[in-house]
């Protein structure tokens, strides 16, 4: 017998129901107050003081530092490179994460922890190995260079060295959603005489959609703003493998405040455009997959 069986109010049931549903966790408003000033401290007043930095400029002096041919060659390697790897890490990094969930092979836990290898390894670790692996004096380097594959110090290896830093994003976003997948919805489909194709485009691949593109989201966001592994296999020539943080830190160096930030800031005002619309997506999907 319990309390609820004899009829018995529970202790705080009329409180429930006079007040509606309870909160789980009290002191709502302390919590709140907490998060916005953590986040004011950590996020908010930074980025503020960057933008005000800029404010020292004048409007050409603006336009100038963030438009020379440096800087935008800058860009379009750091956006264009970051792009392609999100892209290249969406694909593969699905492949990995299905591969992970849905099969049993000996070594499976040992790829399940290099998968997070790139969280732990320091950037500048990660660039000097890769460099090793794939300069023209390197194990792998040493035989696509004759054939005329130079993967170092030029854009190819800004690409790849974002690809190694951004997967681990994709297939842990991934992985759990497709370990609670109902299955027995593949198995009707089969049943239905859909082929494998269509059980994956039409059953799966809607109910992971969501999750690949945060995934993407978080790869290419980590990707921009990376610098540790990409200087080392770069090649950090101007205008041809210089990335825009790279860039960044140069004017620093020069005690050029002003220029940098007015950089920064750009990248800052795209990067946050670009997650925007990428959460447009993510809802518009949510969404779509709901009324369906």
């Amino acid at each position: 017998m319990t309390a609820a069986t004899l009829g018995v109010p529970l202790p705080g049931a009329a409180a429930v129901s006079r007040g509606g549903s309870r909160k789980v966790l009290p002191g709502f408003n302390l919590t709140l107050g907490y998060t916005v000033l953590y986040l004011s401290l950590v996020v908010l007043i930074p980025l503020s003081a960057l933008v005000f930095k800029t404010f020292t400029l004048s409007g050409e002096q603006f336009w100038a530092a963030i438009s020379s041919p440096r800087v935008v060659a800058s860009y379009r390697l750091t956006f264009g490179a970051s792009l392609i790897a999100a892209l290249v890490n969406v694909v593969f990094g699905l492949l990995v994460a299905w591969v992970l969930v849905r099969y049993r092979f000996p070594g499976k836990k040992l790829v399940d922890a290099l998968v997070d290898l790139p969280f732990a390894l320091p950037t500048a670790v990660a660039g000097i190995a890769l460099t090793a692996l794939l300069a023209g004096n390197g194990w792998i380097g040493q035989y696509l260079e004759p054939l005329g594959i130079r993967l170092a110090f030029n854009p190819n290896g800004v690409v790849i060295a974002l690809i190694f830093i951004g997967l681990p994003f994709v297939v842990r976003t991934v992985q759990p959603v497709l370990e609670d997948t109902e299955k027995e919805l593949e198995e009707a489909a089969m049943c239905l005489g859909a082929t494998r194709w269509q059980t994956f485009a039409k059953v799966i691949f809607p109910s992971i959609a969501p999750a690949l593109l945060t995934g993407f989201a978080m790869a290419f966001a980590r990707a921009i703003g990376e610098y540790g592994s990409v200087i080392f296999i770069a090649g950090n020539m101007p205008m041809v493998s210089e990335i825009t943080p790279l860039v960044i830190i140069g004017k620093l160096e020069q005690y050029d405040y002003a220029g940098a930030t007015a950089v920064a800031v750009v990248m800052l005002v795209i990067s946050f455009v670009l997650l925007l619309v990428i959460n447009a997506l993510q809802v518009w999907q949510r969404r779509r997959s709901g009324a369906a």
